[in-house]
């Protein structure tokens, strides 16, 4: 965030100054008082178990100059009735007045599952092109999206940004902050499918990303997934597709080295391109194939951004995290998230990275409404099929998972259970895999085997 005044701030968050209106905030909104740096405006927001206005001696301490906040709180701030709206709409004022004096542009992407992976790709290929700024993990929602606009400042050339939803109206909602110049919908899949109450509505919800849109535009589609290729009637901008059937093509079949990351070929504009993602599993193509999209609307041509794929490695955590224990087990950390597609694309991962046994710790997604029980039970059957020596379902939500993997499936009450179990058990050469919904947090699963 480039200098700024509190009585800035507060026309910009239809708030009140409460101190000098002429104080000048320079450096990045915070929202977590451990985070703060000398200069910023800490943003004090009331949670269901955390009061942010509870840290404001502790934000000012550590360097904040002001606040925003619902209420009187010491030092110098700004009074909003809705903090989360606030920071939104500043964010948003922030934007639109970059865009007045740059050529600043904004790529926005959404899916089911990939796109924190294709943010990431995306912004390691226009990285390349010039400064960009694009959020650490999954900052998709209310807080995460207008957090990272308010990172760029006049030397941004292009922002790029993950937008979730957990209902109709939400990713309108984060448009209205950022409207995107590019807007990328990588697939409408079971994820949150509970919440949003069916894939068409899923659907809905996702499409709002086209629909921001105006006449200048694009819209990148899978051409792959119906229902993301219908949105083509729902924006005014131009539609460009990516696929095993879109204009930037993915084609012939996937392989992995011997590190396991994926080699395949690109087609577009003519060209024929040999292509290489050096992160694990062969789900990166398709990743890699949107990236190339995506920044091909932005005007990176299609040879340069698959040269720059090639040296793509992994950046948000707890996504195909490799590592090895002392004793050569290699421990493969997918824990910050799973849906059944995800889970699918891990497990195929798995069966084709073991040299010695394969051995899947598994928790429960979360989310998946009625069908949850019998998407378990698939992916359980799908880790048995692929050959999985050894399928760990950690929790009763889990269940149906180690049920579904037959013989080779376990059922275990939580991670300590696991834990001992497969320190009992594992042996150099062995492949973990651990990965699950969030709420799960089975990352404590790899934090122990690391430590042992």
């Amino acid at each position: 965030m480039t200098p700024t005044t509190l009585a800035q701030v507060a026309v910009a968050t239809d708030g009140r100054v409460e101190g000098d209106d002429a104080l000048s905030v320079e450096g990045p909104v915070a929202i977590d008082s451990r985070r703060v740096t000398p200069g910023c405006l800490f943003v004090a927001i009331p949670g269901e178990h955390v009061d942010g206005h509870d840290y404001v001696e502790a934000a000012l301490e550590g360097g904040a100059v002001a606040t925003l906040a619902t209420r009187a709180v010491p030092g110098p701030h700004v009074i909003v009735a809705d903090p989360v709206r606030a920071l939104g709409r500043l964010a948003a004022d922030r934007l639109a007045s970059l865009r007045s004096e740059t050529d600043l542009r904004v790529v926005a992407i959404t899916g089911s599952q990939g796109k924190t992976s294709v943010k990431d790709l995306v912004a390691h290929v226009l990285r390349t092109e010039g400064a960009t700024v694009a959020p650490e993990g999954s900052f998709n929602n209310e807080l995460g999206v207008p957090l990272t606009v308010l990172r760029a400042d006049a030397g941004t050339r292009h922002l790029v940004l993950e937008m979730g939803a957990r209902g109709i109206g939400h990713i309108a909602t984060l448009c209205e902050i950022a409207p995107p110049d590019v807007s990328v919908v990588l697939n409408v899949g079971t994820a949150h499918a509970g919440e949003f109450g069916g894939l068409d509505r899923t659907a809905q919800a996702k499409g709002e990303l086209v629909e921001a849109l105006d006449e200048h535009g694009t819209a990148v589609l899978n051409a792959d997934d119906e229902r993301v290729a219908a949105m083509a009637s729902r924006t005014r901008g131009r539609v460009l597709t990516f696929g095993r059937a879109g204009q930037v093509r993915l084609v012939g079949d996937v392989t992995l080295d011997d590190a396991g990351h994926p080699r395949f070929v690109v087609e577009a504009d003519g060209l024929t391109l040999d292509a290489t993602v050096p992160q694990l599993g062969a789900h990166h193509a398709i990743n890699a194939v949107a990236a190339v999209a995506a920044t091909s609307a932005l005007g990176v041509p299609v040879e340069a951004a698959v040269h720059a794929l090639t040296t793509a490695t992994a950046t948000s955590p707890m996504r195909m995290e490799r590592h090895e224990t002392a004793g050569g087990v290699v421990v493969v950390n997918d824990a910050y998230n799973a849906n059944p597609e995800s889970m699918a694309a891990a497990l195929r991962t798995l069966a084709g990275l073991a040299p010695g046994r394969g051995v899947a710790v598994l928790g429960e997604m979360l989310e998946l409404g009625e069908d949850s029980p019998a998407q378990h039970h698939r992916i359980g059957r799908l880790a048995a099929d692929l050959g999985i020596d050894w399928v760990i379902a950690v929790g009763a939500g889990a269940a149906e998972i180690a049920r579904g993997a037959g013989s080779a499936g376990l059922q275990m009450d939580d991670v300590e259970a696991a834990v001992d179990a497969l320190s009992a058990s594992l042996d150099a050469g062995d492949v973990v895999l651990v990965k699950a919904s969030r709420g799960a947090r089975l990352e404590r699963v790899v934090e122990a085997l690391l430590r042992n």
